[in-house]
């Protein structure tokens, strides 16, 4: 029983190599392009539309809504990030339905780099909307004696992101293997079930998180006025 897709090497020669990993995740990067493509070649502004344009368009206003809801006040502007990330966990997830496939998201080195990705991004989205200063200021605030705890909990919270997704993924994984070795006939359709939902489920609080380390980030700090006197 693989633990993990990098346990699958395709090809090697040498220390360089090509595992499950590598090829599931190219794999998937693969079919989000070629599907994005082939689904807004012919967007329509009529009241006829396409039935893939109609789910296009589902998907994409329940991805703002979402992320207004987080705090964020332009969700165009975030959606690029967020919903990739959520549509990526989410067809890694879907995708266990075909046989000898296995998610990537099973691996400690995809979930480390998806949340690297929101490592970066949370800076960059705080930079662009306060400017470097404001941003960087948010760290000593109130006290410079936060400084070193706001870094801290910045990388910590990066290492909750990869950790809870990897291992969420993989127990699915596992379980399931399992039961096809105990009960290999009832069993595991209903785990494979319930695999695809704790796959969506994973999805959404992954993209989730990453909107509210963005709003947390480029939220405006205002001082605190005091009072006027009473007359």
């Amino acid at each position: 029983m693989r633990l993990s897709p990098d346990d699958m090497i395709f090809w090697q020669h040498g220390f360089v190599k090509i595992n499950g990993t590598i090829v599931f995740t190219w794999a998937l990067m693969l079919v989000l392009a070629v599907g994005s493509w082939l689904v807004t070649r012919r967007l329509s502004t009529d009241l006829r539309r396409a039935r893939w344009q109609n789910l296009l368009e589902i998907v994409v206003t329940g991805i703002e809504k979402q992320i207004e809801d987080v705090g964020l006040r332009d969700p165009q502007k975030y959606i690029g990030f967020v919903g990739t990330l959520f549509l990526f966990v989410a067809l890694a997830s879907l995708c266990t339905v075909i046989p000898g496939y296995e998610p990537p998201t099973g691996s400690l080195s995809t979930t480390a780099a998806l949340a690297l990705c929101v490592l970066v991004a949370v800076p960059l989205f705080g930079i662009e909307e306060q400017g470097l200063g404001g941003y960087l200021k948010s760290y000593i605030e109130p006290t410079i004696i936060m400084l070193p705890f706001n870094v801290i909990s910045e990388l910590s919270r990066t290492l909750a992101l990869a950790v809870r997704l990897f291992g969420n993924m993989m127990s699915g994984t596992m379980i399931l293997a399992i039961l096809l070795t105990i009960t290999p006939f009832i069993f595991p359709i209903f785990m494979s079930a319930l695999g695809l939902l704790t796959g969506m489920v994973q999805a959404y609080i992954f993209s989730i998180l990453a909107a509210v380390y963005i709003a947390a980030a480029t939220r405006q700090r205002t001082p605190r006025r005091n009072p006027a006197p009473k007359p």
